[in-house]
């Protein structure tokens, strides 16, 4: 399994971006009420990136040698495409809020600043989903074998 890249992240976020300002328009012109993330999207974003972090740490530990007992490879590959998985939804969902946002600053009437409030602590929460996916990815790293390559490999390749 190979690193996220930059692109791949940005990508996803121009994609949400796309999709949610299309969807929140298609809602506008059929007569649907628009779709505001709630409250409780945010919490759970955030306690997402706390948790993949959180995974991720018992992995670091046993690959520096902190820790004692090994620990189970399944466990580590399971943490490392989570961490994976975390950064792509985030970027997805910093892209929709975005999307959300400038729909809602782009229409006649002002939005009001609750749903503002709750757009922009989507983006928020959804950028530390990106960032502990990231984090996560980079702790589930095995360091570099040879001293002169400064890349690690993922604990999911295969050591050939």
């Amino acid at each position: 399994m190979k690193r996220t890249r930059a692109s791949i992240l940005l990508a996803a976020i121009l994609a949400g971006g796309v999709i949610a300002y299309l969807l929140e328009l298609l809602a506008q012109s059929v007569g649907s009420n628009i779709v505001v993330p709630p409250l409780s999207l945010t919490l759970t974003l955030a306690a997402l990136a706390v948790a993949v972090v959180l995974l991720a740490i018992p992995v670091r530990r046993s690959v520096t040698g902190k820790r004692k007992a090994p620990i189970d490879p399944f466990y580590a590959l399971r943490v490392a495409v989570f961490a994976k998985a975390s950064s792509l939804t985030g970027s997805l969902l910093v892209g929709a809020a975005a999307g959300i946002l400038i729909f809602l600053l782009g229409r006649p009437i002002p939005p009001t600043f609750s749903m503002s409030a709750l757009a922009i602590s989507q983006i928020v929460a959804a950028a530390l989903l990106v960032a502990g996916g990231l984090i996560a990815e980079f702790l589930c790293t095995l360091p570099p074998q040879d001293p002169e390559d400064p890349r690690g490999k993922s604990l999911s390749e295969p050591a050939a």
